[in-house]
C-alpha cells in the first residue's frame, strides 16, 4: 500500500506499578514494552497473542484511553500525546472501538436507537430530523439491523445481534480507524463467520482501517492482510498474512500455527504439532535475554543473554530471533495453508 500510514506506533511502552510477595515488594509490570508498527489506510492489521501478552493494553494506548509510559502514537501524522480537550475529542471521531463482549458493552437501560445515535448526541451531529433519519437508515442497512429493533433493549437480542448494534454504534461517526478488540470471541462459531464477513463488507464500503486484536489465527487469516505476533509485551514477528502462515520466522509463531486446526482430516492426521514446554513467564519478572527462550526448542546459550530485536529475516518480514531463520523448520506450520 502506498501513501502515509493512518496509524503509526513508535517505541510504545506502558508500565504499571505492582507489588509481589508476602511483603508487598514494589515491582513493575511491563504490559507493553517497546512496540512499533504502522497501519495503512484501508488495511486490516492484526495483533495476535496469548491472553496477558498486552494486546488490549496496546489497543487502549492507541485510542488514548491510557497514557503511555514512553513512546508515541501518531494518527494521520498527528502525535496524540500533544492533544487534549476539544482537539482530542474531535480526533476521536476518526477512531472508534468494537468491544469483545456484546453482553456488557451495551447499556441495558437504553434502546437500540438510543445506543446507535448516542455518539451523535455527544458530538452534536445530525441534529436535523430528516438527516438523522437518513443516516440511521443507512447504518441499519449496512449492519443488517431491522428497523423493528430500534425500540427494543439489548437483553432482547442474541449475541450476534448485539454485536451488530455495537458495530453500528462504532460506525455512527464515520471513523477511518476501528480498533476491534476480540469482536467475535464471545460468539458462536456460526455467528463468527457472519460478523467477520460483515466487517469485511463494511471495510470495502466505508474505506476503513482495522486494528484487529485477537488470539485466534483462523479468524485473523480470514480478515487481516498483515499480522504482528506479541509475546510478553513485545512484538516478536510481523509480516503479511500469507507470508506469516506459510513461512514463520519465530519459534513462538511456528508453535502457535502448528496448533491451528485444519479442516481436512488427512492433512490433520499427518501434521506434526509443536508442544511448548513450561508456562508463560510472569510479566512481573520476564526472563533475561530473549523472553521466549525458556520455552524455545531452538535454544542457544546466546538466547539466554541477548535481548532479541526485530530484524528483517526476509523482505518486509521481521522476527525477533537469531536462530530460527537459519534453521530447517518443520512443515507443521506450513501445512496450515493447505
Amino acid at each position: 500500500m502506498s501513501g502515509k500510514p493512518i496509524l503509526e506506533v513508535r517505541g510504545l511502552k506502558k508500565h504499571f506499578g505492582a507489588r509481589k510477595g508476602m511483603f508487598g515488594e514494589k515491582t513493575t509490570v511491563k504490559a507493553v514494552d517497546g512496540v512499533s508498527f504502522s497501519v495503512m489506510p484501508n488495511e486490516s492489521f492484526a495483533v495476535v497473542g496469548e491472553s496477558g501478552c498486552g494486546k488490549t493494553t496496546l489497543g487502549k494506548l492507541v485510542l488514548a484511553l491510557e497514557k503511555p509510559t514512553e513512546g508515541q502514537v501518531f494518527f494521520d501524522g498527528v502525535d496524540m500525546a500533544t492533544m487534549s480537550g476539544s482537539a482530542l475529542r474531535k480526533l476521536r471521531r476518526e477512531m472508534q472501538v468494537i468491544f469483545q463482549d456484546p453482553y456488557s458493552s451495551l447499556n441495558p437501560r437504553m434502546t437500540v436507537e438510543d445506543i446507535i445515535t448516542e455518539p451523535w448526541v455527544i458530538h452534536g451531529m445530525h441534529k436535523d430530523p430528516a438527516e438523522r433519519a437518513k443516516k440511521l437508515a443507512k447504518l441499519l442497512e449496512d449492519c443488517g439491523i431491522a428497523r423493528t429493533y430500534l425500540p427494543r433493549h439489548p437483553h432482547e437480542f442474541s449475541g450476534g445481534q448485539r454485536q451488530r448494534v455495537g458495530i453500528a454504534r462504532a460506525l455512527a461517526l464515520d471513523p477511518r480507524l476501528v480498533v476491534a478488540d476480540e469482536p467475535v470471541s464471545a460468539l458462536d462459531v456460526s455467528i463468527q463467520a457472519q460478523i467477520l464477513n460483515l466487517l469485511k463488507d463494511l471495510q470495502k464500503e466505508r474505506n476503513l482501517a482495522y486494528l484487529f486484536i485477537s488470539h485466534d489465527f483462523s479468524v485473523v487469516r480470514h480478515l487481516c492482510t498483515k499480522i504482528a505476533v506479541m509475546y510478553l509485551g513485545r512484538v516478536v514477528e510481523t509480516a503479511d498474512s500469507e507470508t506469516l502462515f506459510n513461512d514463520p520466522q519465530h519459534p513462538y509463531t511456528e508453535a502457535l500455527l502448528s496448533a491451528v486446526p485444519v479442516p481436512d482430516p488427512s492433512v490433520e492426521k499427518r501434521r506434526k504439532r509443536i508442544l511448548l514446554t513450561g508456562d508463560v513467564p510472569s510479566p512481573l519478572k520476564p526472563p533475561p535475554g530473549c523472553r521466549f527462550h525458556p520455552r524455545c526448542r531452538y535454544l542457544r546459550d546466546s538466547c539466554r543473554v541477548n535481548d532479541q530485536a526485530l530484524l528483517e529475516a526476509k523482505p518486509d518480514h521481521f522476527a525477533a530471533c537469531e536462530v530460527l531463520p537459519f534453521k530447517e523448520k518443520s512443515s507443521a506450520a506450513a501445512l496450515v495453508s493447505l
